[in-house]
């Protein structure tokens, strides 16, 4: 009956937050009556932009309460450290303004909603004290951790997609280089053209290029790529790009040959993944494959001698 009673007193503080969260129909009102003032009705898109906006705002909502309380106990302990998780975000591909602050408070939160439930568990299941403080304490860790993995998978997913999209990237800049375009103009021309097929590699250009247009230095905005960036390939190709414009080098050159060790590398790496398959296949091959094989060989023997030696 107390396991009841704690699911139940959790249900109903858990619909009053969000019915206390959730917003009033002044949004819809000012809505409809624009409508009306400009002599329009209501289509289904309307509808569900509605829709879509009142969920953003109650998860906006209970977001901008809760987050400075859950993000207290994990707040970085110096500039530095937030200043790594940030980039670490930007590697992953969030940048917005309050997306260290989310970060921080998924892990609060999460961490105690896993402990809550391995505690209803534990407690539906009549364990003792020891092993109910060692099953929290091992879930709250695991729901802890688990956005530090999330946030790490979503970055090298992120670094691969760029480092596939580079050598395209680049041999496109080379063209546009040639045909008589300036840097500046050759990053904006490969941000705008790359959008449909490296969606990632586009993006990151067309933010130096608005950096750039807003008055930052060209070195500054490709610095603050490879840092956006995070790949190591991108870090190299910015240094080039600067090496050449120091030394007054051809940059169509340097873009041509980087293009070229990038798709050299890129063999390479799908080279090596095809040599490690052969290893890759044994532990399935023994665990799984072998032992079937020897059922289908040996099984029939196995049985002619059991029945020859039980007549």
């Amino acid at each position: 009956m107390t396991l009841y009673w704690i699911v139940g007193l959790a249900v109903v503080s858990f619909t009053l937050v969000v019915y206390s969260l959730w917003p009033s129909r002044k949004e819809e009102e000012q809505e409809a009556i624009r409508r009306r003032m400009s002599d329009r009705r209501a289509t289904p898109d309307d509808l569900e932009d509605l829709r879509r906006k009142a969920k953003d705002s109650v998860a906006k909502k209970m977001m901008k309460k809760v987050a400075p309380i859950a993000v207290r106990p994990v707040m970085p302990k110096n500039a530095e450290e937030m200043s790594k998780l940030r980039i670490k975000l930007s590697n992953a591909g969030f940048r917005k303004e309050n997306a260290s602050t989310t970060f921080l408070a998924s892990k609060t939160i999460l961490a105690c909603g896993v402990a809550a439930v391995a505690l209803l568990y534990g407690i539906s299941q009549g364990y003792g004290v020891q092993q109910l403080f060692g099953i929290v304490v091992f879930f709250a860790g695991i729901g802890f951790m688990a956005p530090n993995f999330w946030l790490n998978s979503a970055a090298t997913k992120r670094i691969g997609k760029i480092r596939d999209g580079l050598p395209d990237s680049l041999d496109l800049m080379v063209i546009s280089v040639e045909s008589g375009l300036a840097l500046d103009a050759a990053i904006q021309r490969v941000g705008d053209e790359l959008r449909n097929v490296h969606p990632t590699v586009s993006e990151d250009f067309q933010i130096a290029t608005m950096e750039t247009q807003m008055g930052i230095p060209r070195a500054e905005a490709l610095q603050n790529l490879s840092i956006r960036a995070g790949a190591p390939e991108m870090r190299s190709l910015i240094a080039i790009i600067n090496q050449a414009e120091r030394f007054g080098t051809s940059i169509a050159q340097a873009l041509r040959r980087q293009a070229d060790a990038l798709r050299v590398k890129r063999r390479q790496a799908a080279e090596e993944r095809a040599q490690q398959t052969a290893v890759k296949l044994m532990l399935p091959l023994i665990f799984f494959i072998f032992p079937a094989i020897f059922i289908v060989l040996g099984a029939p023997a196995a049985l002619k001698i059991i029945d020859a030696f039980s007549n």
